[in-house]
């Protein structure tokens, strides 16, 4: 559904396979019937280790898009979507938050928006 389950902002010179893990050990906490997490091909190494080790599950990396061919990648386009979603909030396009907290609020917010719309 694309539904957000888990969102850690974090610092930018905090790689993102590092802060994954806090974002999924999160989402795992919240919602224990979580079977598996979904990553692109960045996540390889760190990530994938820790996430079997902490937590158990397995990590399924999504292959990369071949060059000059379109093609639809089971559960990515969910991610893309609700991305996509997000960029219609105007306060989240550009880094106006001063602290995480907020960012993170603000991002939960615009899910909100989202979600409410859809009722």
């Amino acid at each position: 559904m694309g539904n957000l389950l888990s969102i850690v902002a974090h610092v930018a010179n905090i790689h993102d396979t590092k802060s994954g893990i806090r974002c999924a050990r999160q989402a795992h906490q919240r919602n224990s019937t979580i079977q598996k997490f979904c990553a692109d091909a960045g996540y390889r190494g760190t990530f994938i280790a820790e996430v079997e080790d902490e937590l158990g599950l397995d990590v399924d990396i999504s292959e990369k898009i071949k060059p000059h061919q379109w093609e639809k990648l089971p559960w990515r386009w969910v991610v893309e979507r609700t991305f996509g979603w997000m960029n219609h909030s105007r306060r989240l396009s550009k880094d106006y938050e001063i602290s995480i907290s907020s960012e993170e609020t603000m991002v939960k917010i615009s899910h909100f928006h989202t979600l409410l719309k859809r009722l």
